[in-house]
């Protein structure tokens, strides 16, 4: 099985499987490819990426390696993401749930605010209807994720 990424005429993206390319060139030429979205039968394939792994001279797979990447990607994602939101949201510590409540309820001017919060604060928070997401704290360096 193949997965292929899919684009209509209309702008939607979607994946779809089939055996092999044949199968797909088949399918699409009888009009059997549809947007789930909108039902144009106007696909074409997508880009995509994509990576080979070969082995190395000491004839070692390079899995071991390319295991990791997923994990140094990941890491590197939530590394921006937490520059971001330092460099963007104003810190408010442990008061963090008082400060969401009071710009919730119009008390406090909105703007973007991190801090920590309990899990008893935070049920209060969703119990509001108060929306926040919890970014997970990251080590002050991550030398420890480099294999």
């Amino acid at each position: 099985m193949i997965a292929f990424d899919l684009n209509c005429g209309n702008g939607h993206t979607f994946e779809g499987w089939f055996k092999d390319n044949d199968a797909f060139q088949n399918q699409l030429k009888t009009g059997m490819i549809s947007c789930p979205v909108c039902d144009s039968r106007d696909i074409t394939k997508a880009l995509s990426t994509f990576a080979i792994a070969k082995g190395n001279r000491s004839g070692h797979s390079r899995a071991m390696t390319l295991n990791n990447s997923p994990q140094k990607a990941l890491m590197a994602l939530n590394r921006q993401i937490a520059d971001f939101v330092e460099k963007n949201f104003d810190d408010v510590g442990s008061d963090f749930a008082k400060e969401a409540l009071k710009i919730h309820c119009g008390v406090s001017e909105p703007r973007n605010i991190r801090g920590v919060s309990t899990s008893e604060e935070e049920k209060i928070l969703k119990d509001e209807g108060v929306e926040f997401i919890k970014v997970p704290a990251l080590p002050e360096t991550d030398k420890d994720f480099d294999a």
